[in-house]
């Protein structure tokens, strides 16, 4: 939904839903120690946005926890360096990325340190991707410089998830919802490649035709990840609500 059919979310329940994201990445291990970051805009034009504070883990954070910041001004001492570098900049230039959730989950970090970390079509998950997904194989250490958050910038363009290689991945979305749907299934279809090509055996490909049908056939305007999102909510709601605080 946009702003000509429905209301824009409210700051605090965008706090809410990023907290919550926050919360169900570390039930999965996606996050490393207390790096990794995940940020949301509350500005139409997307450059006001909420990010985690420095070294904070991600199973404590809750939505008054959130840094509000702006891309166009110098980051407060509480942000990491590599955050802001990422998620400033994404956010300065990006319009179409209003929530960037960038971390390090295990099957997709396997797969970006491979020299071909390309994602293969051999299911419907792994077809999900075909096609539409930035692959960035120029890997420039720490981006604690503003010319390498310039360049993954560039180089997630107009996509909505990239595979970092020697890094990790990222998934952006209008909702944190859809960042977080596409986030899920982007380590799903990475742990189903790893573990087929751990076989030793050939991979069985999709041909082209049958992996755009697939992926196009997974394009519903956010419904499925909506949905999705909700019943995650409820099982923090369940076990521990103190995100939504």
């Amino acid at each position: 939904m946009d702003g000509t059919t429905a209301p824009r979310a409210t700051e605090h329940q965008l706090r809410i839903d990023l907290a919550a994201a926050f919360r169900i990445a570390a039930k999965y291990d996606w996050h490393e120690a207390v790096a990794n970051h995940l940020s949301l805009a509350v500005s139409p034009d997307g450059k006001k946005f909420l990010l985690n504070p420095l070294w904070r883990h991600f199973s404590k954070i809750k939505a008054s926890d959130l840094v509000l910041l702006d891309a166009e001004a110098a980051p407060p001492a509480e942000i990491d360096t590599t955050a802001w570098m990422i998620h400033g900049t994404m956010h300065a230039h990006l319009p179409h990325a209003r929530c960037i959730l960038h971390v390090h989950p295990p099957y997709a970090t396997a797969l970006s340190c491979l020299a071909d970390p390309r994602i293969k079509p051999i299911d419907q998950t792994t077809a999900r991707f075909f096609n539409r997904i930035a692959v960035d194989t120029h890997f420039g250490g720490m981006a604690n410089t503003a010319e390498e958050g310039l360049r993954l910038t560039r180089a997630l363009g107009a996509h909505n998830a990239m595979m970092m290689g020697n890094h990790g991945v990222l998934t952006t979305g209008a909702t944190v919802a859809e960042a977080f749907d596409a986030l899920y299934h982007l380590e799903r279809a990475c742990r189903t490649l790893v573990l087929a090509y751990s076989t030793g055996q050939a991979l069985s490909i999709l041909s082209e035709e049958i992996a755009e049908k697939t992926a196009a056939a997974w394009e519903d305007e956010g419904a499925f990840a909506r949905a999705h999102f909700a019943e995650m909510k409820k099982i923090l709601d369940e076990e521990d609500a103190s995100y939504a605080t």
